[in-house]
């Protein structure tokens, strides 16, 4: 059953509906005023609001714009008179679901709100089946055998289940998000959103609006009221990616959303309650930020109830052929075979990318091969990566490997420099430095 907000300034007619409504099974809160309606939308959900249009101060066409701002996915029906009808074909442009002119019968009211309640169920359930396909989709898969990767495995099946906050640590590139997303879909909030953040690449005065929104008039440019990411993931998992590089005051406001359960608007000092499971992410020990003073010692442990550790790559050699298959599965390649030795020299890098670089390094393959055979010479290590000097392994030749890349690079490009260098994922003026780099701008 729905559950509806019936608005409008004659008290009877609000009686009638709410009647109505009720005696088929639904839920429904009746408002004498649009103010009124727009308070009770910020404060809880509905799924149809039906309101009449004619009201002072704050008329319908003020609702159904305040509701859309506030929840997009719930249905407005629009209550009007036989005369008004072109204003409310200006709401239904406005995002109203339908519009009914009094007189009108309440059978057919019931019908409409609860067409427009079963068209807001479907949404939610095709969001619920779409993060479903996504929890089995190959984008999840925690792919491995090593021990290190079996018990990463276990400890997300553990907490998966439960509400308790969970802190993920590892080196960049060890796949820190898609352990996240594994522990959201395999929770009971799975049907509800997964809300990804990354802290360090938002300023801390755009953070703090982002994560909590922010009220009409708060700062120069908040034209109208916003919620903010907690919101948004109500039901939910927010993950905070680097969390360590949050400054001091979103960390405050973080650790009183952990400890309370309750958020501010920027702006605005009513207190709003939140429904959301917290996932952080750190790539770098924050008990070292806490000796430095950047971050909080409270907001550690209130993180800290549940710390699942990213194994590098470097730990698990013994899964890198089939993340090699699994990467080449995802390009289409189902059936290749890598000679022997090109798996050694992958086994023996030590991957200061990890995962991330591993998969970077197989598209690349994938694409200087073309249509042919993937063979040694199209699994080169990173051309940046040898340009900087990094020693991956005592058999690699960095700079032998590099020029192999770059003329391999060149020659599937048939010499345009512009598209080899999106062929190696740098950019032009990298390849030109790379080229003298390695003495190879002459040739």
């Amino acid at each position: 059953m729905a559950r509806i907000l019936v608005v409008d300034d004659e008290k009877k007619m609000v009686a009638l509906l709410k009647s109505a409504l009720e005696h088929r099974g639904h839920t429904v809160v009746g408002v004498f005023g649009g103010q009124e309606a727009l308070d009770e939308v910020d404060a809880a959900a509905f799924d149809v609001v039906l309101t009449d249009l004619r009201m002072e101060p704050v008329g319908g066409m003020q609702v159904l714009e305040g509701v859309k701002e506030a929840s997009p996915e719930t249905a407005v029906i629009i209550l009007t008179a036989y005369g008004e009808v072109q204003n409310a074909v200006e709401a239904l442009q406005k995002g109203a679901f339908q519009y009914l002119t009094k007189p009108f019968n309440f059978q057919e009211v019931a019908h409409v709100v609860e067409q427009a309640a079963g068209e807001g169920d479907l949404k939610r359930e095709n969001r619920a089946l779409r993060s479903a396909a996504e929890a089995m989709g190959p984008d999840l898969d925690l792919v491995g055998e090593a021990p290190a990767t079996h018990t990463l495995r276990e400890m997300i099946t553990r907490v998966a289940p439960s509400e308790a906050t969970v802190l993920i640590r590892g080196e960049s590139g060890t796949g820190k998000e898609l352990a996240a997303r594994a522990i959201h879909q395999r929770s009971p909030r799975s049907g509800q959103p997964f809300v990804p953040v990354n802290c360090a690449a938002i300023t801390e005065s755009l953070l703090e609006s982002e994560l909590f929104g922010y009220r009409k008039g708060a700062f120069t440019g908040a034209n109208s009221d916003r919620e903010g990411l907690f919101e948004a993931a109500r039901g939910g998992t927010l993950f905070l990616d680097e969390i360590g590089e949050a400054g001091l005051a979103v960390q405050a406001k973080l650790l009183r959303v952990l400890e309370e359960k309750k958020i501010n608007r920027v702006g605005d000092p009513r207190e709003r309650d939140v429904d959301v499971r917290i996932i952080a992410a750190t790539n770098r020990p924050l008990e070292e930020a806490i000796a430095e003073r950047t971050f909080r010692e409270d907001l550690y442990y209130r993180l800290l109830v549940f710390p699942v550790d990213m194994p590098p790559l470097r730990d698990r050699a013994d899964d890198i052929p089939l993340l090699v298959d699994h990467f080449m599965a995802r390009l289409g390649r189902r059936s290749y075979k890598l000679p022997a030795a090109t798996m050694a020299r992958l086994r023996a890098y030590r991957w200061p990318g990890n995962v991330r670089e591993l998969r970077n390094l197989m598209e690349r393959a994938h694409i200087l091969a073309g249509d042919g055979e993937l063979g040694d010479e199209h699994v080169l290590v990173d051309v940046a990566s040898a340009a900087r000097g990094e020693a991956p392994g005592e058999d690699l030749n960095l700079d032998n490997n590099a020029r192999r890349l770059i003329a391999a690079a060149l020659q599937r490009a048939g010499g345009n420099k512009s598209q080899a260098a999106r062929m190696l994922g740098i950019t032009r003026r990298t390849l030109y430095s790379r080229m003298n780099l390695l003495g190879l701008a002459d040739e």
